[in-house]
């Protein structure tokens, strides 16, 4: 219930490229997120494929960039089931989750935002 495995991981790059333009997206800061839904033979099985992405023109070291991406990657992880999952009535959609904020948040924050975004996300898709 609480794993992230590969199938939940977003690396298709044909499916990357059309979620960037193809999909819609909002802001929850401090993710842009962007999603898009998929047909069930696009889909590796799972609801929702994720991808995380933090930009290297705002932090400069790999370090930190891995730091927010670990917490997000985290938070998305011990949430997605109440939250996520149980809102998505039998839909396959790709997300892709750009942290835009400015400095590194602690945990606490990364994980209250996640919350806030996954409900805005499960009225976008119910839309």
């Amino acid at each position: 219930m609480y794993t992230f495995k590969k199938e939940e991981r977003l690396c298709n790059k044909r499916l990357i490229a059309g979620l960037y333009h193809n999909g819609s997206s909002f802001l929850c800061y401090p993710f842009k997120v962007s999603w898009m839904p998929v047909a069930a033979d696009d889909a590796a099985g799972v609801p929702v494929q994720v991808l995380f992405s933090v930009p290297k023109k705002r932090f400069k070291r790999a370090v930190d960039r891995n730091l927010i991406k670990r917490r997000s990657r985290e938070a998305y992880r011990l949430h997605k089931h109440q939250l996520l999952y149980s809102h998505l009535p039998d839909k396959e959609i790709i997300l892709s989750l750009t942290y835009v904020g400015k400095e590194i948040a602690d945990y606490s924050f990364i994980e209250k935002k996640m919350i806030k975004l996954f409900a805005q996300l499960s009225g976008e898709v119910l839309k």
